[in-house]
């Protein structure tokens, strides 16, 4: 691992777990100081495991004021910040017609509105200096409509769209925007989804086989790819969804 993040302040959301979890701690390792949320008090954990690097703040990216609360606290701690990953999400498992209203608005807002505010936090600094780079994840069903995933199928394709606008209005102030469009992956949150479905292990087996590769990511997997695009390596890529799905999508 290369030092690539060396003296860099990345603020990482749904970090209490799973792909969170897995780029912090690379980011960690190639140099850089984190500032870790997710709305578990769980997230305190990763700051007990690195302390100096790491900055949890326990919050709910949904809510304007707690996104305020956890860029003021990596501002302080950590320095300005270089580096936004937008990684908290939600799932809920139905058609349009089985879709309350309040499922809708909080699939919605898990996966699209907190790209937008924690994205409109992070703006007018990297607008400042000139630089930044943001990643969102993404999914598969933000490309194909995918079967019970009304809500989630909108809102990470809305999650994309914005992706690619911020991409065109933020290029020439040297700032990147990007997704990783991921497939199917070894985290609690494809637990939950698994334990929502009538017949798990067949949605299981259903979901390994609609990957060509023959099976879903590790969370390191996924976090190597947000941390491509995050960093210097893509310094020529933006507005892009670089779909991490094992050949999901390719079909």
């Amino acid at each position: 691992m290369t030092r690539s993040f060396e003296g860099k302040t990345i603020v990482v959301s749904g970090a209490a777990g799973g792909v969170g979890r897995a780029a912090v701690a690379l980011f960690i390792e190639s140099g850089a100081r984190v500032c870790a949320t997710d709305i578990s008090p769980a997230v305190a954990d990763l700051e007990r495991d690195a302390p100096g690097d790491i900055v949890a703040v326990a919050a709910d990216v949904t809510k304007a004021a707690d996104v305020e609360n956890i860029f003021a606290t990596a501002e302080q701690r950590l320095g300005p910040v270089d580096v936004l990953v937008s990684n908290a999400g939600f799932i809920i498992s139905k058609s349009v017609h089985d879709t309350s209203e309040d499922e809708w608005d909080r699939v919605m807002n898990a996966n699209a509105k907190s790209f937008f505010l924690m994205s409109r936090r992070a703006l007018p600094s990297m607008l400042a200096r000139g630089n930044g780079s943001i990643v969102a994840t993404g999914s598969i069903s933000s490309v194909v409509g995918l079967p019970e995933q009304a809500a989630y199928c909108a809102a990470k394709g809305a999650l994309l769209q914005l992706v690619r606008q911020m991409a065109v209005d933020y290029a020439s102030h040297g700032i990147r925007v990007n997704a990783v469009g991921a497939g199917s992956i070894n985290t609690p949150f494809l637990t939950r989804y698994l334990e929502g479905l009538d017949d798990p292990a067949a949605g299981e087996a259903a979901i390994k086989s609609a990957h060509p590769i023959g099976r879903w990511a590790e969370p390191r997997e996924i976090a190597d790819a947000i941390l491509y695009l995050a960093g210097p390596n893509a310094s020529f890529v933006t507005g892009h969804i670089l779909m991490a799905d094992g050949g999901c999508s390719a079909r």
